[in-house]
């Protein structure tokens, strides 16, 4: 099956993207990908990517199509060039490179923005190939919650934006199940959406891991990690709240892997507040070198604001951490939380709760060892039953071969 991936995020940037794409290509399918110059999280385009592009045009047998981009820099205004940068770029130079190709089908990785299925719309409609959208950040009810957007008609119109890119898809793919509903109220009935979680990006077998000697060993302690994006959404200050309620606790520690904008807000928070010797900063690393960060973990932490819309997310890191088979620590309300107390894979305390998770902690640092590995292997259990790699990328193939045997009917969409 020839195979077009459109994403305005890609490796060498940190994305699951990466690992459905080197499974095409492992199960033989041709793959190429559309998508910009890496500069996320940092907000400035990789500089091994600047002394040698080429040696980022082939990713495990795809072929990688960049465009260029402005880099998401700092503050609003860089980001919403960046974001509309790709979307000219892609359309216009993506899709002159491009020309000539055909594709059976066009998988759209969605994080945010929703606009990165404006050039897909574009390519599905010139190369008469169906669309696929994964939708893992819901719009424009994201960009309400963190503040990034306070007008209503500023929110209407991006409202309008969604509708008209959800009804030119052919299939949508939800994140979690509490997202159908709400992509439903900006599509036709006729749009087929599907449940489709992540799986974790990465492999675990401590048993053939060494420790990350970026950090201490400090015997007695109970490590708790939080690994992945540092932004808004993922509510630091409540979290911070929690590590200063233990601050005096020489027995606790935070290890904090990951970036994002607001990673040097965290840092002089934590300095503000005295936390120094209690949160340590380990910065963002490649997937393959997480196991040896989560092997000081004694817990996993994941966070979300108390906004409705982040109680209907899944959040990415929470397959990984299941797959780690550590116990999980979770401040935050929905499905996410349910599902962490369904299977008994670690605590969930409500969202901006900061006192209530310090309790949290103290509870499962208090707690026998064999408590814990308990907790650790149900997480494994349920990794394995509900958010298979294999399984859930063998469905989204069938899918695939469905819309391609039905691709005489796609262009009634367009009119």
């Amino acid at each position: 099956m020839r195979i077009l991936v459109v994403t305005q995020y890609f490796w060498p940037e940190n994305f699951r993207i990466n690992d459905l794409v080197s499974e095409f290509c492992c199960l033989d399918h041709e793959v190429t990908v559309l998508t910009g110059r890496p500069n996320y999280p940092s907000g400035v385009v990789f500089p091994a990517f600047r002394l040698n592009p080429s040696a980022y045009a082939k990713f495990e047998g795809a072929n990688v199509i960049r465009v260029p981009v402005i880099s998401r820099g700092k503050g609003g205004l860089r980001l919403v060039l960046n974001y509309v940068g790709f979307v000219m770029s892609a359309t216009v130079l993506g899709v002159w490179r491009l020309r000539g190709q055909k594709f059976d089908v066009i998988f759209v990785f969605e994080p945010s923005p929703i606009t990165v299925g404006l050039p897909a719309i574009l390519l599905s409609y010139i190369m008469s190939a169906p669309l696929v959208f994964w939708v893992l950040d819901l719009w424009p009810e994201t960009l309400e919650a963190i503040g990034v957007v306070r007008s209503r008609y500023i929110l209407k119109a991006i409202g309008r934006l969604v509708t008209f890119i959800y009804n030119r898809c052919d299939l949508i793919l939800a994140q979690s199940k509490s997202f159908i509903p709400q992509i439903r109220r900006y599509c036709k009935k006729e749009i087929k959406v599907e449940y489709f979680p992540s799986w974790s990006d990465a492999t675990f077998n401590f048993s053939i891991v060494d420790l990350a000697k970026e950090v201490p060993a400090k015997k007695g302690v109970f490590s708790v990690m939080f690994a992945g994006n540092i932004g808004d959404a993922q509510d630091f200050p409540a979290i911070l709240d929690a590590a200063e309620v233990l601050k005096r606790n020489k027995g606790i520690r935070w290890l904090i892997v990951g970036e994002g904008r607001v990673s040097e807000w965290v840092k002089s928070e934590v300095s503000r507040r005295g936390l120094e010797h209690c949160v340590l900063f380990f910065g963002s690393h490649p997937i393959d070198r997480m196991p040896s960060f989560y092997k000081h973990a004694d817990a996993l932490l994941m966070s979300l604001r108390a906004e409705s819309i982040f109680s209907m997310t899944i959040p990415g890191k929470l397959q990984s951490y299941l797959a780690a088979g550590i116990p999980v620590l979770a401040m935050l309300n929905g499905e996410g939380a349910e599902i962490i107390r369904r299977s008994g894979a670690g605590i969930a305390t409500p969202a901006g709760d900061g006192l209530a998770l310090s309790s949290a902690i103290m509870q499962m640092a208090n707690m026998n060892t064999e408590d814990r590995l308990k907790m650790g292997r149900a997480g494994l259990a349920l990794s394995e039953y509900e958010f298979n790699r294999g399984t859930l990328i063998s469905k989204l193939l069938s899918w695939f071969d469905e819309l391609c045997v039905a691709g005489g009917e796609i262009q009634g969409r367009f009119k």
